[in-house]
């Protein structure tokens, strides 16, 4: 008697427990599809801030170096400026292609570390948008919970002089 007890109890919870599962899912869908789009917009500033943060500090280090050596200046940024070229035995100016600057602004452009921007919904909840899905997840949840109040309620214990006179009665 006491085993059935509880097998009813762990039957009562688990069917409650999934139905109230389906049906607040049901309820909150809208909700839950607006926080992973909230959550992936936020993953993405991050992303961008960071990388922000990174290049300041690269032009940081540069000017600290400009500022440093006045020369600098004058041999690197006046020829690209001025439009000159200058001649340089040690060093090589290679000539970058159309395809080639298009390839590396490419590079440029992609997300670090592959990551994409797309939303990372779970598929479920992808599934659970649509109106129907929405519609039968609210049904099978309140069916469920239904069941496991009229099925697996917990009894009240009986003597046998109360049973007698019920029936007597």
């Amino acid at each position: 008697m006491q085993g059935r007890k509880v097998i009813q109890a762990v039957f009562f919870f688990l069917f409650f427990s999934i139905g109230a599962a389906a049906l607040s899912s049901s309820v909150l869908s809208n909700d839950l599809l607006q926080y992973y789009q909230n959550k992936q917009l936020l993953r993405t500033a991050q992303e961008s801030l960071e990388r922000l943060k990174s290049l300041n500090s690269d032009y940081d280090i540069l000017l600290e170096r400009l500022k440093e050596d006045p020369n600098l200046v004058v041999e690197r940024l006046a020829p690209v400026t001025l439009g000159t070229r200058t001649v340089d035995a040690n060093t090589v100016y290679p000539r970058a292609r159309s395809r080639q600057l298009a390839a590396a602004r490419k590079a440029l452009m992609e997300e670090p570390n592959g990551r994409s921007t797309e939303p990372m919904m779970p598929e479920w909840l992808n599934r659970s948008r649509k109106p129907s899905s929405r519609i039968m997840l609210f049904a099978s949840g309140v069916v469920l919970i239904l069941t496991s109040f009229v099925c697996f309620r917990p009894t009240k214990q009986t003597s046998e002089k109360e049973m007698r006179e019920r029936f007597i009665s």
